[in-house]
């Protein structure tokens, strides 16, 4: 561990003196193995990425509270694009996490089947509109959870809304491995995957519990993606180290969005497995503003060596390796 870290220290020390990126001072340390191509200048990946806290209501009959969270997210959107960011990424239920209580036909004391005549959709779909043109105003892509209607007599899904710096809507996740309470009675799952780009950086999305499912995130690096964003209102366990987990053992970032009510804040996980930037733990509502470089220490290795090698490891480089030997086959052989 001492070796590894004078290592990175002079690695630093170089980029200091000569005004280097990381990776670009690295190159002069490890020579590129053969068959491997180190990352040039021209070709890093960076942009600008805020992940929100705010509150969640859950009473989607209450139009006010609706419009409420509307000007809260807003609010955000407005401080992210303020602070330079080209993308933000709020929390399930940033507009409404509808309560299975309050939605139950047999509530408010038992879950039953949601009655979603309940739900005030005008309000809710003139707030997700007015966010996404103020997302076109700011130049700012926005990555807004909501509840997804479907045609009669279907359940909605729960869903993360992808929309543009054109104020457009390009593309939707749809919640899929949902909770008991959420595929009994409330929601109509999703069935794939969804990845999208902003400035050559490629995002992929997850939603609700999905953070205790590693073959959710193990997809998204097939899919090649750079980060993934991952929103909930709330989920057993630590998510945030189950967060720090997924972005090390895939070597890319993860952003986690949290209510204010969660018992940990939002933020940004390098593809290392460090924090980079956390919101304040103090329940308010707030942002934290990360550049997802792979040019930066905090991904330099991951990107450039760990994530390769394991791809390679996958692909059965191993096979030409193994040994037909009697002593390799005798589990109990003595020493």
């Amino acid at each position: 561990m001492t070796a590894r870290r004078n290592f990175k220290r002079q690695v630093r020390a170089r980029a200091a003196k000569t005004g280097e990126s990381y990776t670009s001072a690295l190159r002069h340390f490890l020579p590129t193995p053969p068959g491997d191509v180190m990352p040039e200048a021209g070709n890093i990946k960076s942009v600008r990425l805020a992940v929100a806290q705010s509150p969640v209501r859950e009473d989607p009959r209450d139009g006010e509270a609706l419009r409420e969270s509307g000007r809260e997210v807003r609010a955000l959107m407005r401080e992210a694009r303020a602070r330079g960011a080209r993308i933000v990424h709020f929390p399930e239920g940033a507009i409404c996490f509808p309560s299975k209580l309050v939605m139950s036909v047999d509530g408010p004391d038992a879950v039953g089947p949601a009655d979603w005549d309940r739900c005030q959709w005008r309000v809710l779909q003139s707030e997700l509109a007015a966010i996404a043109t103020l997302a076109g105003m700011l130049r700012l892509w926005t990555v807004i959870p909501s509840v997804h209607r479907l045609s009669e007599p279907n359940r909605p899904h729960n869903s993360l809304y992808v929309i543009s710096d054109r104020g457009e809507v390009v593309t939707r996740y749809d919640e899929r491995l949902l909770s008991r309470t959420k595929v009994s009675y409330m929601y109509s799952p999703g069935v794939s995957p969804v990845t999208f780009e902003v400035d050559g950086v490629r995002f992929g999305c997850l939603l609700g519990m999905e953070i205790h499912y590693p073959e959710l995130f193990a997809e998204y690096e097939r899919l090649d993606v750079d980060c993934v964003l991952f929103s909930t209102s709330g989920t057993p366990g630590n998510t945030a180290a189950q967060a720090q987990g997924h972005a090390t053992v895939n070597s890319y970032w993860v952003s986690l969005s949290v209510p204010t009510r969660h018992p940990t804040p939002s933020g940004i996980v390098a593809p290392n497995g460090d924090w980079l930037a956390r919101c304040p733990g103090d329940g308010s509502p707030s942002l934290a503003v990360v550049d997802l470089d792979d040019s930066s220490e905090a991904a330099a290795d991951a990107v450039t060596y760990g994530r390769p090698w394991r791809r390679e490891a996958r692909a059965g480089i191993y096979t030409e390796h193994q040994v037909n030997d009697p002593r390799s086959e005798d589990r109990t052989a003595a020493f």
